[in-house]
């Protein structure tokens, strides 16, 4: 995750303070300091760590420890409260015409990841109901509209463009009558970029906006880039008013500055991030939870949200079945797996659970396990998925050898599958440790809830 370094800090800066009974302005002169060595470090904007500083400093001094948590909680409340406020304190939705089409046109510098967020926004508005329509306007970049139109095909959504002109202009006006023609109610336009900022790339932008009249304006900026996205950002945003940025490569080796300094520098809000390289690894952007990552705590709503995505209610209803009577087979749990990959890489669904200290072996060594995991099942007759009390010697050699792995990964395998089953028994048959699970993840289910899983 982008916050790594500075997550890392500002929870060890936390847990100095506990067993202290009061917040002392000594406390606040260290932690403060502490905070903005880590922004800096973070690539975040000078004079926003300064004011983002100077605000906990106000709040913080002299505030009386509540008897109900710690001094180290009092802390994270003011900085996690802060850190809202500085990416945006509020989700800022997509802007949507009432008469169709939305104009949407997407803008950056060269390099940006601009047409592959094309593609992953215009896949996300769809999932979300609409019929949207891409249309390449990148007519300098050399394969530009090839890779447009690959993701079209690769995503099955029309991809408009005109041969033998480079008047953008005339290409998004004959697109904008392709859309009305063919009822696309949201036109995403992907425009040229450059090697950096230059009055004829502006030029094009601002006449590009005229005349097409968008809806939003979306500026994608690489957060790899630190403190130039912050630069860069600025610029566009004076030159043709942006409406909102989109911020790709979260998930890279990047200190995060710039989703620290953007809102605050420009005035105008987040509103998607990039989380990876597929074309659903797109995010709609919520500062809380986004405050919530940074300080490790966690981010239980996006994960509850990307598995609604990737399983249905009744795959779940007919699951909790299987477990609770103990039908629960190595071809269900081979299902569940890949539905797992389809969330995010292990270390994403850890961090979002609150587990942020995964070093890259340890994210290297549990997808090398998925595999290893995944390529025993899939050496198994349906007969061996099904009752793996049949697996003899013989069997686990065989196995063993189709797999690729050892007979001792075979056999580890079935044990921790065998052992699972029986936790999963015991837990089904407890209501009262479903209602604790739930609530642990910050959810208070109501008993009629569970209802359908006729305990």
């Amino acid at each position: 995750m982008a916050f790594e370094g500075l997550s890392d800090k500002l929870q060890k800066l936390i847990g100095n303070l506990r067993g202290k009974a009061r917040i002392t302005e000594e406390d606040v002169k260290e932690i403060t300091r502490e905070i903005k060595l880590a922004l800096l470090e973070a690539d975040v904007n000078y004079k926003v760590v300064k004011d983002f500083t100077a605000s906990i400093a106000e709040k913080a001094v002299g505030h009386e420890v509540l008897k109900s948590i710690t001094p180290g909680q009092q802390v994270v409340k003011i900085v996690h409260d802060e850190l809202v406020k500085l990416l945006g304190s509020e989700d800022a939705e997509l802007n949507i015409s009432p008469n169709p089409p939305t104009i949407i046109m997407l803008v950056g510098l060269q390099g940006s990841g601009k047409t592959t967020m094309c593609g992953k926004l215009a896949n996300l508005l769809r999932k979300n109901g609409k019929n949207p329509l891409m249309v390449a306007c990148d007519v300098y970049r050399p394969a530009a509209i090839d890779q447009l139109k690959v993701l079209g095909k690769q995503l099955s959504i029309p991809v408009f463009s005109k041969e033998g002109t480079k008047d953008v202009v005339s290409i998004a006006k004959d697109a904008l009558r392709e859309a009305n023609s063919k009822l696309n109610d949201v036109v995403l336009i992907d425009t040229a970029g450059r090697l950096e900022i230059d009055e004829v790339l502006m030029t094009e932008l601002k006449n590009l906006k005229a005349e097409v009249k968008p809806s939003e304006i979306l500026l994608v900026v690489d957060a790899m880039t630190g403190q130039i996205a912050v630069d860069v950002a600025d610029t566009f945003n004076k030159e043709i008013d942006i409406t909102g940025v989109i911020l790709t490569k979260l998930d890279g080796d990047t200190r995060g500055g710039a989703a620290l300094s953007v809102k605050t520098v420009t005035g105008k809000s987040i509103k998607y991030i990039g989380t990876g390289e597929k074309l659903s690894d797109i995010e709609a952007f919520h500062p809380d939870r986004m405050a919530t990552r940074i300080l490790g705590m966690g981010d239980i709503l996006t994960l509850v949200e990307k598995a609604e995505e990737n399983i249905e209610m009744q795959e779940a209803i007919e699951l909790e079945k299987k477990m609770r009577k103990s039908e629960f087979s190595l071809s269900d749990y081979l299902v569940q797996l890949e539905k797992v990959n389809k969330m995010g890489s292990f270390k994403s669904i850890l961090e979002m659970i609150g587990v942020s200290n995964v070093t890259p072996e340890q994210q290297e060594a549990m997808e090398k396990q998925l595999t290893k995991t995944k390529a025993i099942i899939h050496s198994m007759t349906e007969a061996e998925r099904q009752d793996v009390t049949i697996l003899n010697a013989n069997r686990r050699k065989r196995i063993a050898k189709g797999s690729g792995t050892s007979v001792q990964d075979v056999n580890q395998l079935v044990g921790q599958y065998s052992e699972m089953k029986k936790q999963m028994k015991a837990i089904m048959g407890n209501k009262g440790q479903l209602l604790k699970m739930a609530r642990k993840f910050g959810k208070d289910i109501d008993p009629e809830e569970l209802k359908h899983f006729k305990i």
